[in-house]
């Protein structure tokens, strides 16, 4: 039985606040009340209240403040002697990086907040951390080396009744099952992850769930209008938390649908939004995954062939250098499908 979903980094003055409160809104809070802190020489306050801006900073897209922010909030948190709290910020700051494509920083930072965690008996900041170790290898495609430490924490979250926290877990685990090619698992993973977010009031969880389910009715049953319309719905859940990532991969994903039909103009029109908003929050991977569907479109339309080669061959050499492994398998697909010698068909 899972509870109503909450934002343990939402932490001091914040606790009020929800899980699906707007961004804007926890920006606009989180800032008076960590000046409130700083003015009031209360530094592990500041810590707290600094974890919650920098968390809405990143997500809002604001990637140089959210690294100021998170680097001031552990530097207030160990001021204070906090250990849960320097973990907490060291979390927030593996978190970015992920999102800003420095994966080896990544990897330091979370693995340090794992080991503050458990030193300062804060279990669920341990666990947080331990599924951004977990993410960060999904999202590089080292499966095999992250798949037991997402069911592991799988297992902890159901255990603890922590729906969020399932969520997640279900939905990484759903990934790895569609990109190895077993939609069914990943169909039922998503459809599970989708119930409970909905019954735990988890908009984002939900958002990211119904993604997943759009993408698979898409591949698996070419359910073209169904998909759009599961979309259409996480559309709306991220614009009402002022979403900014979740809302350039869900148009990434509107693009990767509308591809699929044969729809390659409207395609090209949601792959360049995505692009522009993937570049504006300095989001590297969905920049990739954005820049590739691109391309694919354009060559579909009759762009020149070595064009399409050359500008595939670029984006090869920059996920080479980035360490996206799946990424990596995508492009080499597309340049055998549009390379010199392969049938476009139009």
């Amino acid at each position: 039985m899972y509870g109503k979903a909450f934002a343990p980094e939402y932490q001091g003055a914040l606790t009020t606040l929800s899980v699906n409160s707007s961004l804007v809104d926890v920006l606009a809070e989180g800032t008076e009340r960590l000046r409130e802190a700083e003015r009031s020489g209360q530094p592990a306050e500041a810590a707290r209240c600094g974890l919650a801006v920098a968390e809405a900073q990143r997500r809002l897209g604001h990637i140089e403040d959210a690294d100021r922010t998170w680097k001031a909030s552990y530097r207030a948190a160990r001021e204070a002697g906090d250990t849960g709290a320097m973990a907490w910020a060291l979390w927030s700051g593996g978190t970015l990086a992920r999102q800003r494509g420095a994966f080896p920083l990544a990897w330091r930072l979370l693995k340090l907040a794992a080991e503050l965690g458990e030193r300062g008996g804060d279990v669920v900041v341990r666990g947080y951390s331990l599924a951004g170790l977990a993410e960060t290898g999904r999202i590089q495609g080292d499966y095999e080396a992250v798949g037991r430490l997402h069911e592991q924490l799988l297992a902890e979250a159901r255990r603890r009744g922590e729906a969020r926290h399932t969520v997640w877990a279900l939905e990484g685990i759903a990934q790895m099952h569609r990109n190895t090619g077993d939609h069914d698992r990943a169909y039922a993973l998503f459809e599970e992850a989708a119930e409970i977010a909905e019954r735990a009031e988890d908009r984002r969880g939900h958002a990211w769930a119904l993604r997943g389910l759009a993408d698979i009715l898409s591949v698996r049953d070419k359910d073209t209008e169904g998909a759009l319309e599961l979309l259409s719905r996480a559309e709306a859940g991220c614009r009402a938390m002022n979403l900014s990532s979740a809302l350039a991969y869900n148009h990434k994903m509107r693009g990767n649908v509308l591809y699929r039909a044969g729809r390659y103009s409207e395609a090209r029109e949601m792959y360049e939004l995505a692009l522009a908003e993937f570049r504006e929050m300095s989001e590297p991977r969905g920049e990739a995954l954005a820049r590739l569907g691109l391309a694919k479109s354009r060559a579909r339309l009759g762009r020149d062939r070595t064009e399409t080669a050359a500008e595939l061959a670029e984006l090869a050499r920059t996920l080479e250098r980035s360490g996206l492994k799946h990424a990596r398998e995508m492009v080499i697909r597309a340049q055998q499908e549009f390379g010199p010698d392969a049938e476009v068909t139009r």
